[in-house]
């Protein structure tokens, strides 16, 4: 029976990628405003070719490509592409559609409900506050509570903890299907696949569900939970007495 359920965070919930790119192109546009002599998608391309080295938390990213390509940084330029980020993404700072009402369905039917992110723990909190999602979770592990990434068992076990619950009765949720999906299965939870949140093009997620709307979560737990309960009605406890014979 399945008890809780287990939240990626960024493009799980949160349409993270989608606001990542719009604010990169608002700070980009805002630089070339500002004087910066290069083409749009030219600095785009280098601006994530960055955060593919330095990770895509990284708060220096403008100040690290800006040195790298001219050898110093033009303060005028980083203010403006930095205010012009911040402006993107406040914009674009949602969730998907239906999360919220998933969310309160869920705790309807009695689910304990967590999160486990490979961002950072203020960074996680950020969003999660800013989204007014605080008082949906029980359990939230950011990378800094373990020191570990998925699909490292760790963070997944410091959420069961957190849940007091088992890997048999909780449901993992994730777009990431090597480290959500493989890290979740490792240690015995049910996996599903967000696959409205793929920024990879995965095939084969390997997941036990696949979900095409977050909301479809209530369907499959309700189904999975009730096929549960119909299991036990069909075979008494053996503690329960002889059966009467009518």
């Amino acid at each position: 029976m399945i008890k809780g359920v287990i939240f990626d965070l960024d493009n799980t919930l949160l349409d993270f990628m989608r606001m990542k790119r719009s604010a990169v192109e608002a700070a980009v546009d805002a630089m070339i405003d500002a004087g910066l002599k290069v083409p749009k998608q030219t600095m785009i391309e280098r601006v994530f070719k960055a955060y593919g080295r330095e990770g895509i938390e990284d708060q220096q990213i403008f100040d690290k490509v800006l040195q790298a390509d001219y050898g110093q940084v033009d303060h005028r330029i980083l203010a403006a592409g930095i205010l012009g980020y911040r402006r993107a993404k406040e914009g674009n700072f949602k969730l998907y559609p239906h999360t919220r009402i998933t969310l309160t369905a869920l705790l309807k039917m009695g689910l304990r409900l967590g999160i486990v992110s490979d961002a950072p723990r203020l960074s996680v909190w950020l969003r999660i506050v800013g989204l007014g999602l605080d008082a949906f979770f029980d359990g939230v592990v950011a990378f800094d509570d373990t020191g570990e990434k998925k699909p490292s068992a760790a963070p997944f076990r410091l959420a069961l903890k957190k849940l007091a619950l088992e890997p048999h009765e909780t449901l993992m949720i994730g777009d990431w299907a090597e480290r959500d999906v493989v890290g979740a299965k490792t240690i015995g939870m049910r996996t599903a696949f967000a696959r409205y949140g793929d920024d990879f093009g995965t095939l084969h997620s390997g997941a036990d569900f696949e979900v095409n709307d977050i909301i479809e979560l209530v369907d499959i737990i309700r189904r999975e939970n009730e096929g549960q309960q119909g299991l036990f009605d069909a075979h008494p406890h053996k503690d329960a007495g002889p059966e009467v014979k009518r």
